[in-house]
């Protein structure tokens, strides 16, 4: 019993599926019966009263031109790799650091409370805090207050704080921060000799790094504690987050295009200037190009295609990764440093980078493309395109109409000759009889008419015509 309802639900969803199929067929049916001609014919305007067939097609012609000038403003804008006008910011980045628990301080705090403790000693730290912000004047000198958009690290615990989005962060310009200790892990109190901080990827897209709105991965302030009581000398390596990614040029190419750093399209644009500069493109085939002895040395090839080309760069190690910025700092621990006894604190280590600014027109092409108003106009259009391609076919329609009862009124005798020599030539087709729509009465030529092996009938392809035709009527 159970199984035979089973069988009766297996077929009841085998038709259901099958019923769906069915109207998809049709409506994809529909669609295509669906008239998609919207140019007005050209006789419509012999049956026409005024210049409505004139202004139609002008308006029509209007609509191709801001159709095509719309599609290519629109790839444009969401074409990854377009020319941007590039901006270009300072970040100023500051660096400095305290201490806690220091030989000297702790020869203070004796002096004050007539208490010395040699465990102490071992309680030495140092905090360096790392503070980056994107200059709106470039002669801002003094450094910010720390707010709460900072990353700070205590002996290996991240404790990050909310950060708002409103502007560009410290870390939204790079995609690594890695700091260097110049000395040996064994002599280090911790064991370590760096600390990296990577911006985390996304989870729902590992290919895209940037996290928006992420207190881990966007930043202004770095701080890290560690223990020790000695100079020591530090490297802060900053590596850059371009998007589309940048890369550096190998010194031949560098020398040849004149850049030090460029991204993609950027050097295929270069080389594509520099081969029609100099007449190297082949004149059967534009994207193949002949090197000259520039290019010979830097590639060692005599023909290059463009589409190889960026495989080509890669290959050979014309392009790199770019290298980072490196920013030298020594932690000082001295009391002359930290506590000077003058009433003016000790300056801060002061860097300042330039970094490509984001394009205040990116937001607005987003919005733009991923705008659902401008979906719903699109379907409305294309809604009004059908109802006009109706139109247009019933006007046709009535031209020929027209077109018709105008030739019979005109000379009824021949317009009857000439409908009933076409009904004929159709006949004759559908017929497979002779005739085959010779002149408008259906009547054969002279050529035609004439006998002989020099005439038509007298030809190869006749004979071979008939010898197939004999066989068939054999075989029947």
């Amino acid at each position: 019993m159970a199984q035979q309802q089973n069988d009766a639900a297996m077929k009841h969803r085998i038709q259901q599926e099958a019923d769906a199929k069915a109207r998809e067929r049709e409506r994809q049916q529909r669609i295509l019966q669906r008239p998609s001609d919207r140019n007005i014919p050209d006789d419509a305007a012999q049956c026409t009263i005024g210049d409505g067939v004139d202004r139609y097609k002008k308006l029509r012609d209007m609509e191709r031109r801001l159709d095509a000038t719309m599609m290519q403003k629109r790839l444009d804008l969401t074409d990854p790799y377009r020319q941007r006008t590039e901006l270009e910011g300072t970040l100023r980045v500051w660096i400095s650091n305290t201490v806690e628990g220091q030989p000297w301080q702790i020869m203070e705090d004796h002096d004050n409370n007539d208490t010395f403790d040699l465990a102490d000693n071992s309680q030495a730290t140092y905090r360096v805090k790392v503070d980056g912000r994107l200059l709106d004047d470039p002669t801002q000198e003094e450094q910010p207050e720390t707010d709460g958009d900072a990353m700070v690290q205590d002996d290996g615990d991240t404790k990050p704080k909310e950060s708002s989005p409103s502007r560009s962060r410290f870390s939204d310009f790079f995609r690594a921060i890695k700091i260097d200790f110049d000395r040996s892990p064994s002599l280090q109190p911790d064991g370590m000799s760096s600390i990296e901080w990577k911006r985390p990827t996304n989870p729902h897209d590992p290919n895209k790094p940037r996290m928006p709105n992420n207190s881990e991965s966007s930043f202004d302030t770095l701080e890290f504690t560690r223990k020790g009581d000695e100079e020591l000398n530090i490297t802060i390596n900053l590596y850059r987050d371009h998007q589309p990614p940048r890369y550096k040029l190998s010194p031949p190419l560098a020398s040849l295009l004149d850049i030090q750093e460029a991204d993609t399209a950027t050097i295929i644009a270069g080389m594509w200037d520099y081969v029609r500069a100099n007449n190297l493109q082949e004149d059967d085939e534009h994207r193949r190009f002949i090197c000259d002895d520039a290019l010979r040395k830097i590639f060692g090839l005599e023909v290059l295609t463009f589409p190889q080309l960026r495989e080509t760069l890669l290959a050979q190690n014309h392009v790199s990764e770019l290298p980072p910025l490196q920013l030298p700092y020594t932690i000082r621990l001295d009391k002359d440093y930290i506590s000077p006894s003058s009433s003016t604190p000790s300056a801060p280590t002061i860097y300042d980078i330039r970094v490509p600014l984001p394009s205040p027109l990116d937001a607005e092409i987003k919005k733009l493309a991923t705008n659902t108003e401008h979906i719903v106009k699109l379907r409305e259009i294309q809604d009004m395109d059908a109802d006009i391609a109706v139109i247009i076919q019933a006007i046709s329609r009535a031209t020929q109409k027209h077109k018709f009862l105008t030739s019979l009124s005109e000379d009824p005798v021949r317009f009857v000759r000439r409908w009933v020599g076409s009904q004929k030539r159709d006949l004759e087709i559908y017929l497979a009889e002779g005739g085959r729509g010779f002149g408008e009465d259906g009547s054969l030529p002279d050529a035609m008419r004439r006998g002989g092996e020099d005439g038509v009938w007298g030809s190869e392809g006749v004979r071979e015509a008939a010898g197939v035709y004999l066989l068939k009527s054999t075989a029947r």
